[in-house]
């Protein structure tokens, strides 16, 4: 139990969190729509405080994250909760444990702990990832300004429904994120989410802003969110924010309550990436499908390969301080 940060007392003793772009208002006693905020007699307490349901050390590149510090490790860690309802969640046994098993669950991790073991197993970040990191919010940044001081970085892999206020209060903390943006309409994420997507889209472009790198993933799912006017107008607007702004294309599988769609073809991904190249995306990645051309980093100027990858191994970087070796061009990202 620890007192919540961002909230105001209402009436009645309720109190609207100011979290993420939900801005629950909670009555007493009751819970917001993560399930782990709870409001007991006017005041809003996290239930998940230092409570750590998965802590690993994985490659950077399962984030996934392409251009930030290729070839390291994260230590990754959540706790349960989530402030969406995705249907598709691949997580859902954590993240959706609140709301579906009605309980908290979770270890005694404190952040003093957590930057320990990634400094004792070589971990150059700490990514905040499995569930949304913004809903153990008050964990994540004591455990951001710990690593911050110890020089290790700090990174949101994150659904990107955080408000201005919590993007502000880790500012100098965060220093990358991949933000799922799952589809580019408002139906798709009401009905698959349980949210909205204009949010989404101010926080990619706000991270952006803030000098965060970010690198953005789009789950297509067959029926649902992969006709290509849709991902059109998904790359223009990812070019109106940069033209440098990874873009990963990932393949469906079904799982926990969205069974009724198939596996997303290769050649699906494929045309989609063609999509994104076309818009003037500079790097678009194939996800989920493992040996794939589309998953190496080539240099957006003369088309070599610079980095050669298979799945989240690395098999070759032959960036020279950050730019192309053969014609010379930067290319865009966090190297060192």
């Amino acid at each position: 139990m620890k007192e919540a940060l961002l909230w105001e007392p209402r009436d009645e003793n309720r109190v609207k969190c100011l979290l993420c772009a939900h801005g629950c208002l909670i009555k007493s006693g009751e819970t917001g729509i993560c399930a782990v905020r709870q409001n007991r007699d006017g005041k809003l307490y996290s239930l998940v405080y230092g409570r750590a349901i998965s802590a690993n050390l994985d490659p950077i590149e399962k984030k996934p994250l392409f251009h930030f510090l290729p070839g390291t490790k994260s230590l990754s860690i959540a706790t349960v909760g989530c402030n969406f309802k995705c249907r598709h969640c691949q997580n859902s046994d954590i993240s959706q444990l609140p709301r579906d098993g009605h309980r908290i669950e979770g270890g005694n991790l404190p952040p003093e702990d957590v930057v320990a073991a990634a400094i004792s197993r070589g971990a150059a970040s700490i990514s905040y990832t499995y569930t949304e990191p913004t809903i153990f919010f008050e964990y994540a940044l004591d455990t951001a300004r710990l690593a911050s001081q110890q020089g290790i970085k700090n990174v949101f892999v994150t659904n990107g429904y955080m408000s201005r206020q919590a993007l502000e209060m880790i500012d100098g903390d965060l220093h990358a994120a991949n933000v799922d943006l799952k589809a580019f309409t408002d139906d798709f994420y009401k009905s698959v989410c349980g949210a909205k997507l204009e949010p989404v889209k101010d926080t990619i472009k706000a991270m952006w802003e803030r000098g965060v790198w970010v690198e953005v993933t789009t789950l297509l799912i067959p029926g649902y969110n992969d006709d290509a006017d849709e991902l059109a107008a998904l790359a223009d607007w990812l070019v109106s924010v940069s033209p440098e702004m990874p873009w990963h294309i990932s393949a469906f599988r079904p799982t926990y309550h969205l069974t009724d769609a198939p596996s997303t073809p290769v050649s699906t991904i494929h045309k989609a990436r063609d999509i994104g190249i076309k818009a003037g995306i500079r790097y678009v990645y194939a996800g989920n499908v493992w040996g794939d051309d589309g998953e190496k980093t080539s240099c957006h100027n003369c088309g070599r390969v610079v980095i050669d990858r298979v799945g989240f191994s690395i098999r070759s970087n032959r960036l020279r301080d950050g730019a192309c070796p053969d014609c010379g061009e930067p290319v865009a990202g966090v190297w060192s």
